[in-house]
């Protein structure tokens, strides 16, 4: 049984049909909207069109409000290093690699790698600038340090 917050029961039909309708291929979750985005080369997080707020990781419902509309908007994709760490593993598994968290402009945090810098390099602070990338041989959102030159805010 679906339980949600006092504040928002009152959301909890269009919810469960929401969820329903997740199970149709036609109408696909918010998850797989995100991945179908990057796929194409977008980078597209939720807005909520009740509070205004950007949301990240895609979701059904506002984390802010508790509204379920919410829509797909382009970034700018300008961010900001909040923390980095560095990930050791040997040359022949690829190396050493950062993961960070990166502040967007938007307002939402979320953790990604800066990848066009040796990973002891990536500085709280540091401004950087979003990009669809692969990893794994899927897409991702990756970050360009913005000090590098041919990567455009």
């Amino acid at each position: 049984m679906l339980e949600l917050p006092a504040h928002t029961e009152h959301l909890k039909d269009d919810i469960l049909a929401e969820q329903q309708n997740n199970n149709n291929l036609e109408n696909p979750g918010p998850l797989q909207t995100f991945e179908e985005n990057l796929a194409k080369g977008e980078f597209r997080i939720q807005q909520c069109k009740d509070c205004g707020q950007h949301v990240f990781y895609p979701r059904l419902l506002c984390h802010h409000c508790g509204s379920n509309a919410l829509k797909w908007v382009a970034v700018s994709g300008k961010g900001v290093v909040y923390s980095s760490a560095v990930v050791r593993q040997r040359p022949e598994k690829g190396g050493d690699y950062n993961i960070s968290l990166i502040d967007l402009e938007e307002g939402p945090r979320l953790m990604s790698r800066v990848v066009d810098v040796d990973p002891e390099e990536v500085a709280i602070g540091m401004q950087v600038s979003a990009h669809v990338g692969m990893i794994n041989d899927k897409p991702a959102v990756l970050f360009y340090n913005k000090e590098q030159g041919d990567k455009e805010w």
